[in-house]
């Protein structure tokens, strides 16, 4: 009988417009990605899930809007033990955001390459947003993997090919169009989430979904989801009834989880 492999655990801490931060373990390793609230929040929603944010030694930055990383320079000031990755154009945009960082804690992890953390292989990829340079990241353990993509108007043909036939995704929700239309929100403001530099809908995450999913996939997050343009009803709604109209048996093939800004996720083992 073969050797049982080393399990990659994953958790939402929190998504949404308010803040994202997602926890990636390995035997090795424990990770976050991004850290788009106050430190205090995100060592409170790691003690709920029982981590200790002493145990973080990697900390990936997506870009440099505030809703990720809002915390990066605090968790690395407070904790040196925690290496700091970024591209070099997020780096050059969040500097002033997120203030004083050791030399020694930052790191360039340039778009479309792989870096090898012992156990855990992360590819980065870029998406389409308003940002420096945006990018998200796979990551592959012990023949398993977890793919995070939010904040991209749309997903391209380059990035569908390195995400497909993972184990999990979280995959962006952002809004219901009409609601987004009959909003609050300024036209220009509307105008640039409905763009290929904005958010993904939630129909046009479910066609993300459908394009990218198979038979190896067992979780699937629904995350970034706007307050103001969303409901989280809504999107599970739209994305389950798509995936179901493709033959896609939604809880039995795989099982369709919801995110909040608030409380973390549970914790999937793959």
């Amino acid at each position: 009988m073969g050797k049982e492999l080393d399990p990659l655990r994953c958790c939402v801490l929190s998504s949404g417009s308010g803040g994202n931060c997602e926890y990636i373990q390995t035997n090795q390793h424990q990770i976050l990605l991004d850290a788009g609230l106050s430190g205090i929040k995100i060592e409170r929603l790691l003690k709920a899930i029982h981590r200790d944010i002493h145990n973080i030694d990697t900390l990936l930055v997506s870009h440099e809007h505030t809703d990720h990383c809002k915390g990066v320079g605090v968790l690395a000031r407070r904790y040196p033990n925690i290496n700091v990755y970024a591209n070099e154009k997020t780096w050059q945009a969040m500097n002033h955001k997120v203030g004083h960082i050791a030399d020694e804690q930052k790191n360039i992890f340039p778009k479309n390459t792989t870096l090898s953390f012992g156990d855990v292989d992360i590819e980065s990829f870029g998406v389409s947003h308003d940002a420096a340079d945006a990018q998200f990241y796979k990551f592959n353990s012990n023949n398993k993997s977890f793919v995070v993509i939010t904040d991209t108007g749309y997903v391209s043909d380059h990035v569908r090919g390195i995400i497909q036939g993972a184990s999990a995704y979280l995959f962006e929700c952002n809004h219901d169009p009409e609601m987004l239309i009959d909003g609050p929100y300024s036209w220009p403001l509307k105008q640039r989430i409905l763009s290929d530099e904005g958010h993904l809908s939630n129909e046009s995450s479910a066609h993300a979904i459908l394009n990218s999913i198979n038979y190896h996939t067992k979780y699937i997050f629904l995350a970034h989801r706007s307050h103001n343009n969303n409901m989280k009803t809504l999107a599970h709604l739209t994305v389950a009834s798509m995936l179901t109209n493709h033959d896609w048996a939604v809880e039995h093939d795989f099982k369709l989880l919801d995110t909040d800004v608030e409380q973390p996720s549970s914790m999937i083992t793959l």
